[in-house]
């Protein structure tokens, strides 16, 4: 697989993470579920993660299965018009704090745009949208969302995870690399996924 970043797999891949649980399944339908967690293991299209409450978790990988990969970025690359999808928690003072930012590639813009609950900690959303304004100050950064007529305004603490999409290949998932996956969970308890998404330099996919 070529290191050069393919639009159609970020476009797959951004939807794999952003919108894995966002539709009504019925009780005979897959769960839509997040594996977090470190490669254990993958041989062949089996791949095991050691997941981030210390359990091992079995994933059946689909025929064709991807990998894409996610990089460290920084506060001062989030411009004005930029796409951005942000997980946050409502602060006691007012407003919301990130938790994570993943600043999406220019072509990619309007991927999943809106605001929807999110499994990062409990209570935390996730808001896919354009940025109207990026202010510094001397609490960190504030930013200012618009999506679907709507305004949000959410807080960056410095050292809240920046990461954006970056090419991987499948020699990337080795044992302890860090990974999330958006797999199915069937009713018998196994789940099988279509890709993987890794950190690269070592970087723990903040989603």
């Amino acid at each position: 697989m070529s290191r050069y970043l393919n639009t159609s797999h970020v476009a797959a891949l951004a939807v794999g993470i952003l919108l894995g649980t966002s539709h009504v399944t019925s009780a005979a339908d897959p769960q839509n579920v997040r594996v977090r967690g470190d490669v254990a293991s993958l041989t062949g299209d089996t791949l095991v993660v050691k997941t981030r409450e210390g359990a091992d978790q079995t994933v059946t990988l689909k025929p064709d299965w991807k990998v894409g990969g996610i990089r460290k970025a920084s506060v001062d690359d989030i411009k004005p018009g930029d796409f951005v999808g942000i997980a946050s928690l409502p602060r006691q003072d007012g407003g919301d704090g990130a938790l994570e930012v993943l600043i999406f590639p220019a072509a990619m813009k309007g991927t999943g745009e809106g605001s929807r609950s999110w499994d990062l900690k409990p209570n935390s959303s996730m808001t896919n949208a354009t940025v109207a304004k990026a202010v510094k100050s001397v609490d960190g950064h504030t930013v200012t969302l618009t999506y679907q007529g709507k305004e949000k305004t959410i807080s960056i603490a410095d050292d809240t995870p920046i990461v954006t999409f970056t090419a991987a290949q499948k020699s990337d998932l080795t044992p302890g690399a860090h990974i999330i996956v958006m797999g199915e969970k069937a009713s018998d308890g196994t789940v099988s996924a279509a890709r993987v998404t890794v950190g690269t330099n070592g970087i723990v996919p903040p989603m």
